[in-house]
């Protein structure tokens, strides 16, 4: 009741005060106008004043570019750095249980996205919860938005840009003590999420200290952040073809997909974040200016799931039968049916996944009189990781009996399923297997970059050149301990303190049916107290831990040269920069392959050189009109992941996934087309088409491979070959509505677009995938209210991306896509003096449901609810 209230409330004071009249005395704060504004002064406050700047930065760059910038000192427009991006035209985001996580631009995925700190490169954490490595995924959790003073999402490179986008050159800048003088601000913090029912708190504070002449200065921030985490997830990992066809599996007629592992599971997260930043300028004059920084993060995620593990289709144990002429049949895909000698298993899988970042930078700029020279140094490490004895473990205990199943009311509705046997009574269940997995990847990056540019009068009015040199190691190390001690051992004769109460009762409670809702659940620590002794812990490395760990080693050496240009076409200035950029990569991809059960190491050297031009043209039509054409050559190097030589073979299943270190790049060639019109200081209409043309598209490659102990295993791996071409458009509107009389002048509106068409050919196993690429949603929008009078500042926002490709199947797997999704989010702000705000937040408001299905409507695949959450937040500045 209290959580429905409080929900309530919030989203009734955002919509409501939207259109609500204020009375409250004149703002006093600083106006921003853009560059040849002639209009009288618009002075704009808040959300309203971080629109300006980022219309600002856009309005005066000589590429194409999109920013997003902070309303105050650490104060970004959202709480998660990016989710802030998801108004940006073009970008669309990945949420994983809420919380925005990846980025994708144009309707390419994370791995295509170059993403910087301060413009410099910088190491990656990996996913090492479960599943499988992501690889050049960076993810936007650990960096605190509390920190971020903009973000800068460049569509069009210049050659003096880092490569490795076909996407987007994303630039996340911190704060820094020369432009904001002395100052300081706290925060502190209160979120509540509806359905973790739990409230966590927060605290951050920066201090920016100047000297008395503007030479030197300081800047300290830290963050303490807690949040917990939980998400309803009804699950089937995929549906497969003729998997029933044999007669001693059923005899079912060729060409039907039916239901692999079906899983409900709740997944609980308790976060941890802990976060510093020291920034140092030193500028005893306008010819020379040093800058430090350093920034360290730590996310600890306690994580624990709990599952009912459901395998129609296992034949590890027993051989699944299909009773023939219970199944219903719809298309190409039996939706119902009974199973004889199916596998129940309830799961606990448990861990502690620390993310450590650290990242260095030392930059010098001197100018020598005509010429200014730029030194920069880097050096950046991300390590994701288990603390010694906290890594994954899996506890599991099963019985075997018939599955009655019924899928048939749809993706967007909990599948029926039943057995004879009750799921919550311990007697029922015997122990399974124990797997105990530690992950530990190590990602380092560093890199020396000089540049030299000088101005001119003229035609040609800069010319620019530059040299990088970078290294990147991956370090990947994976032991995989499955225990088999306990298998068949019946639960009753293990003891009581091997199974315990599920902590939830109100599962998917939204969703009707019968299906599982509580089950038996195995206890987090009685299966590695008995099982996980010191002669287990001091094992060597197996072979199937050898064949899933690797390094990989990337140097990166490049040049550039770029000359800016200005001339006139009749009344019109045309201004623009051309260039090309020399990129040799030499990489080396190291492991280990098992050649019958002797493990040989092996490495793979490979290196590929790449000529990236690039054209920016600006032409300012009027004053406030101004039109932009680019294109360029541009690269993202294969995932890390999928150049290792490695295979990783899957507990649960026949499945495994390996490399391939002979992988070419992707390579594009763009183009980019905008019109942007700035009718207003406070306003602005701006469209671009663009086209990408997509070389060598790596795709997934599938084949059967033997394993020593698990006999036929189907490998999937990547290779070169597929083909896909770009084209789309995106518009975006922002304007305060300063025209209209008060206290209706503080109304404004932010809106985006973006359409995409894909025309691709590309193959996953023998099945071809056309007209479709992994993460790319083909329309996207948002939509933002916001109002802005004097002390009050309240904004609503809808986000939408239309249904997107996530897995591409196999041969017999069907791929899955993610349905339609959209989240209403919205805050309310108040500032109770000069020195003091309070905001109160809230995220997905309609408790929207995250939706996947399998090739087809008619095969469900994921339910995931994640709740509601609101935040409670007191800010002070000084």
């Amino acid at each position: 009741m209290l959580k429905t209230t409080l929900l309530g409330t919030a989203a009734t004071v955002c919509f409501v005060t939207l259109g609500a009249s204020a009375a409250f005395a004149q703002t006093t704060a600083a106006p921003v106008q853009t560059a040849g504004d002639t209009v009288d002064e618009i002075i704009v406050t808040g959300y309203a004043r971080s629109l300006q700047r980022a219309s600002t930065l856009k309005r005066e760059a000589d590429h194409s570019l999109d920013a997003v910038t902070a309303e105050d000192i650490g104060k970004f427009p959202s709480l998660n750095a990016a989710e802030a991006l998801q108004t940006v035209p073009g970008v669309t985001l990945d949420r994983q249980r809420g919380q925005g996580l990846f980025i994708s631009v144009r309707g390419l995925g994370p791995q295509f996205q170059n993403v910087e700190l301060n413009g410099r490169s910088v190491a990656i954490n990996e996913l090492i919860e479960n599943g499988g490595a992501q690889g050049r995924n960076f993810r936007f959790e650990v960096l605190p938005s509390e920190l971020v003073s903009s973000i800068e999402v460049v569509k069009a490179p210049t050659a003096d840009m880092n490569d490795g986008a076909l996407g987007g050159n994303i630039d996340v800048h911190t704060f820094r003590p020369l432009d904001l003088g002395s100052r300081a601000a706290l925060s502190l913090r209160a979120s509540y999420n509806d359905l973790a029912e739990k409230t966590d708190p927060s605290v951050s504070g920066l201090y920016s200290w100047n000297n008395q002449d503007g030479t030197l200065g300081v800047l300290v921030s830290g963050l303490y952040d807690e949040r917990t985490v939980r998400n309803d997830r009804f699950f089937n990992f995929g549906w497969v073809l003729d998997r029933f066809v044999p007669a001693a599996n059923g005899g079912l007629p060729a060409g039907l997909y039916a239901p692999t592992r079906t899983r409900p599971t709740i997944e609980l997260e308790d976060r941890e974040r802990v976060s510093g930043s020291l920034a140092l300028q030193w500028r005893p004059n306008d010819d020379f200016q040093t800058d430090f920084d350093f920034l360290i993060t730590r996310l600890d995620v306690d994580y624990d799931e709990f599952g009912l593990d459901i395998y129609p289709d296992d034949r590890t144990f027993r051989q699944p039968v299909f009773r023939a002429g219970t199944q219903r049949v719809v298309g190409d895909t039996i939706v119902s049916g009974t199973i004889d000698n199916v596998r129940w298993m309830a799961s606990r899988e448990t861990s502690l996944n620390r993310h450590d970042l650290q990242v260095w930078g030392l930059k010098q700029t001197w100018t020598p009189g005509e010429w200014t020279v730029t030194g920069d140094l880097t050096y950046s490490y991300a390590r994701s990781y288990h603390p010694a004895g906290l890594a994954t473990t899996r506890n599991r205990i099963s019985y075997f009996a018939p599955l009655t199943f019924d899928f048939s009311r749809g993706y967007r509705e909990v599948a029926l399923l039943s057995g004879p046997v009750d799921y919550n009574n311990p007697a029922n269940y015997s122990g399974d297997a124990f797997d105990y997995t530690r992950k530990d990847s190590r990602d380092t990056d560093q890199a020396a970059k000089l540049d030299a540019h000088r101005e001119f009068d003229g035609f040609l009015t800069r010319i620019a050149f530059g040299a990088q040199y970078r290294e990147r190691e991956r370090n990947y190390i994976r032991r995989d301990i499955v225990l088999n001690t306990l298998l068949g051992v019946p639960v009753s004769t293990l003891g009581s303190n091997f199974v315990t109460t599920l902590p939830i009762t109100n599962f998917l409670s939204d969703f009707g049916g019968n299906t599982p809702r509580v089950w038996v659940a195995p206890s987090r620590t009685a299966f590695f107290d008995l099982l996980y002794t010191d002669a287990v812990r001091n094992q060597a490395p197996s072979t199937a831990d050898l064949r899933s760990s690797f390094v990989v080693s990337e140097t990166v050496s490049a040049a550039y040269v770029r000359g800016d240009f200005a001339f006139d076409v009749g009344s019109i200035p045309v201004t623009g920069n051309v260039g090309v950029r020399y990129s040799q990569t030499e990489q080396t991809a190291s492991g280990t392959l098992v050649n019958g059960t002797t493990p040989t190491p092996v490495s793979y050297p490979k290196t590929y050189d790449d000529w990236l031009p690039s054209l920016n043209l600006r032409a300012e039509l009027t004053d406030t009109l101004i039109a932009r054409a680019s294109a360029s050559r541009v690269l993202t190097r294969p995932n890390l992941v999928d150049i290792a030589p490695r295979i990783t073979v899957s507990r649960d299943s026949p499945t495994a996934s390996g490399g391939n270190p002979d992988l070419e790049p992707f390579l594009a060639t763009q183009a980019d087309i905008s019109l942007e019109w700035y009718f207003a200081p406070t306003g602005s209409l701006t469209g671009a088409v663009f086209y990408k043309k997509l070389d060598d598209y790596i795709t997934a490659a599938n084949t059967t491979i033997q394993v020593p102990g698990r006999g036929d295993i189907l490998l999937s791996t990547q290779a070169n070959g597929g083909e896909a071409k770009l084209t789309g458009f995106e518009a975006a509107y922002n304007q305060v509505f300063d025209f209209l009389p008060a206290p209706f002048d503080g109304l404004g509106l932010q809106a985006s677009f973006t359409l995409v068409d894909v025309k691709s050919q590309f193959t996953s196993g023998s099945r071809v995938i056309t007209d479709a690429l992994v993460g790319l949603s083909k329309t996207s929008y948002n939509l933002v209210a916001f109002y802005e009078r004097d002390r009050l500042q309240a904004r609503i926002g809808y986000f939408w991306r239309e249904k997107f490709l996530s897995g591409t199947g196999s041969t017999t797997q069907a791929q899955t896509f993610v349905d339609d999704f959209g989240s209403l989010d919205g805050s309310i702000s108040f500032d109770v003096t000069d020195t003091y705000a309070v905001t109160l937040e809230a995220t997905n408001l309609t408790n929207a449901y995250k939706y996947t299905y399998a090739g087809s409507t008619d095969r469900p695949a994921e339910i995931n609810d994640y709740g509601r959450t609101v935040t409670l937040s007191l800010r002070a500045r000084f």
